[in-house]
């Protein structure tokens, strides 16, 4: 997606169009906290909220794939247990048990489909 500044990535344009929409949702959220809403409105709040959740699982599954591009391109392992550890127990003290859960499933996503091996890898493995 081209941008009118040539110094700006569409990544850029993607994190900025996310951080206007995190703002606003953001707003529309602390007015409906602050005022009784009726239960349409407070639906629409969490259709944005909704909205914005799914934007920054996207982008942090993009990051995720850089991550794993890198530490592929340095020697190293696609996933880090001991990191996927700390996100785990992160989401846990902040949501409870079931953010553990939530943390599983947004691992997975950030994951990716994981790397096919070659016939000839499966044929070494039966050796």
């Amino acid at each position: 997606m081209p941008t009118d500044n040539p110094g700006t990535t569409s990544m850029d344009h993607t994190q900025t169009k996310l951080l206007h929409q995190v703002n606003a949702a953001v707003r529309t959220a602390a007015r409906a906290a602050e005022q009784p809403q009726t239960i349409p409105e407070l639906r629409a709040c969490i259709d944005d909220l909704d909205s914005v959740i799914v934007g920054l699982v996207r982008l942090r599954i993009n990051v995720s794939a850089e991550v794993q591009r890198a530490r592929l391109a340095s020697g190293g392992r696609r996933l880090s247990l001991g990191r996927e550890m700390e996100i785990l127990g992160r989401y846990k003290e902040a949501l409870g048990n079931p953010g553990t859960r939530v943390a599983m499933e947004l691992l997975e996503l950030c994951r990716g489909p994981a790397p096919a091996l070659s016939s000839s890898s499966c044929e070494e493995r039966r050796s």
